[in-house]
């Protein structure tokens, strides 16, 4: 569909221009304006009806409470039918230009408006708005346990050790910006403010830099659908680094050749990089892309040095925001920014690992997801050099392809990222690629590097059927419980460890695909020896646990941390005794 309108669209003058390939058409002054592409009239179309997904829900909230915010909302909604009637019907592209930044400001319009109703604590913004106070006190941010933030709707991040993480997590920027804010209250405005201000900018940005009929999938990808605006008010600091990295991935294929530019950019990376983790994974398949292309331009020596000057300008951005706190705890925050990678979360998520979770009953290998992932992670970036002329416009997306591996595989790691995807859709043409160095492996031998490609991505492969194929090492069974008509106080289990290691059981009762908090064990051994049996008597997180509606399925889970394992047994509660 779209080519077929692609010969209107270039009708126009096409001039020579610094913003590479793909620079919009100029139009002479003494030529008519042009008429809109259809696709370009679909975009916006798209873009606009996008802005309906979640804004309800908004508008219920405000309705109650905030008459300006419900007011406001009320006249997004006549805006999005007006720009919808205007976009089929104007017959120019400058008009259709203008309504592609009036659904822009529609947008922004509705994200405020959301965060304004809507700004409940989550886990994420609850440790963030902890550790901007305890910043501007003067305290320690990092490696200080906070139990008393959580409760209610707050989510529990637990591990295989039998408890749970209360700590912050991540790199320092998003604390040390909320810090400022904190005057407009205890809640998670403060946070949730920021990470919506950082989206709004980086759709923005986006906008702006994208050739103009393309500049509503900004619009769309950034803050319709409801999708990485929610995560901004749950103050997600993957938010923060999303808004760096926009700038930094839009024609990131001139990275590399000097001037200011250039420099901005690996800026924004660095402060990518000391917002969350995610940007960890992505930098070194933009630096390996920024090597193969410079090379094929300037020479080995000139690609490095070319490289050499980004990765030093993000490196020293990423340590200027990060110095207070390499200074005044050093061992803390280097614990702290690594936490996510070695806390020992429990598996979850919609990735491998729901082969353990929810199709069988457990592995005794689970480690070896974690495996699979980092291996699946070298072997794309192999790939990617090897590859570079076929795979380089894949750079934004290929990083997050190693996660539906991994032991924590939750779809916001995919999803947070894709305005990243769209950006390098439409500024990195595959033709950028064609005179970037790649080793000649192999050269014009297609089946060989297809065996190639096959022996990078082997072990990942080999190590996700081990952890996936592994058994459960307990067998479990429920003998007995104290309990109610509608609530169990206690249960008692019967555990078996099969293995030949002893094993440190934590036991929890989920009925969903969540997982829940961990049952307090009353009586029975700490760890269950090789080919033992012990009982466990177990008492529910909060004294007592509600029993589901009949035909529930009910789940008695036990992890061990040395070796990482599961157990799962679906259950049936015993009568009281």
């Amino acid at each position: 569909m779209m080519s077929r309108y692609v010969p209107v669209v270039q009708l126009a003058e096409v001039r020579p221009s610094t913003r590479g390939r793909w620079a919009r058409p100029v139009v002479a002054p003494d030529e008519p304006d042009q008429t809109p592409a259809q696709w370009h009239r679909m975009l916006t179309l798209l873009a606009d009806i996008s802005l309906f997904i979640g804004t309800r829900g908004v508008w219920s909230s405000a309705a109650s409470h905030q008459l300006l915010v419900a007011g406001i909302i009320s006249a997004c909604y006549a805006t999005i039918l007006v720009t919808g009637v205007l976009t089929l019907v104007v017959r120019r592209s400058r008009s259709l230009a203008r309504l592609d930044l009036v659904v822009l400001a529609t947008a922004v319009t509705l994200a405020y408006c959301a965060v304004s109703v809507a700004h409940d604590f989550s886990d994420e913004s609850v440790l963030t708005t902890q550790a901007a106070h305890q910043l501007l006190d003067g305290h320690a941010m990092y490696g200080q346990p906070w139990p008393w933030l959580f409760g209610g709707n707050i989510a529990y991040t637990a591990t295989v050790t039998g408890g749970y993480d209360f700590s912050y997590g991540y790199p320092p920027l998003l604390a040390m910006l909320t810090a400022p804010l904190l005057w407009l209250g205890r809640g998670a405005l403060p946070t949730t403010l920021v990470t919506t201000t950082a989206i709004a900018t980086g759709a923005i940005v986006m906008w702006k830099m994208l050739p103009v009929p393309w500049r509503s999938a900004a619009t769309m990808v950034c803050l319709g659908f409801g999708m990485i605006p929610t995560y901004a008010r749950l103050g997600y600091p993957a938010v923060l680094a999303l808004a760096f990295l926009i700038p930094v991935v839009m024609r990131w294929t001139r990275m590399g050749t000097g001037g200011p530019a250039d420099w901005a950019r690996a800026a924004c990376l660095g402060a990518a990089c000391a917002s969350q983790q995610l940007p960890w994974f992505l930098t070194p398949f933009l630096l390996a892309g920024v090597y193969a292309l410079r090379r094929g331009e300037l020479g080995a020596r000139g690609a490095a040095v070319a490289v050499g000057r980004i990765a030093g300008t993000a490196a020293g951005t990423w340590l200027l925001i990060n110095a207070y706190f390499i200074v005044t705890e050093p061992r803390t925050w280097i614990a702290g920014v690594a936490l996510p990678i070695i806390q020992g979360a429990v598996i979850h998520g919609q990735g491998l690992v729901d082969i353990s979770l929810y199709f069988t009953d457990g592995s005794d290998r689970l480690a070896w997801y974690s495996h699979a992932s980092m291996l699946l992670a070298a072997g794309l970036l192999a790939m990617f050099v090897l590859f570079v002329r076929r795979l380089g416009p894949a750079a934004t997306v290929l990083p997050w392809c190693a996660f539906f591996l991994a032991t924590r595989s939750q779809d916001g790691y995919y999803l947070l990222m894709t305005p990243l995807w769209v950006a390098a859709a439409a500024t990195v043409p595959p033709s950028a690629f064609a005179t970037a160095w790649q080793p000649r492996l192999l050269h014009g031998r297609r089946t060989a590097r297809m065996v190639l490609a096959g022996a990078l991505l082997a072990p990942s492969l080999v190590a996700a059927t081990v952890a996936a194929t592994g058994g459960p090492p307990l067998r479990m069974e429920a003998v007995g419980a104290s309990r109610t008509t509608l609530t169990v106080k206690t249960l008692t289990v019967r555990v078996s460890n099969t293995g030949g290691s002893p094993l440190e059981p934590h036991f929890m009762v989920t009925t969903g695909q969540s997982m829940s908090r961990y049952w307090k064990v009353l009586s029975g051994p700490s760890t269950v020896a090789a080919h033992a049996t012990a009982t466990y008597r177990l008492q529910p997180p909060d004294g007592a646990w509600g029993l589901p509606k009949n035909g529930t399925r009910i789940r008695l889970r036990a992890f061990t941390p040395s070796p990482v394992t599961l157990s799962s047994q679906d259950i049936q509660v015993p009568s009281g005794n």
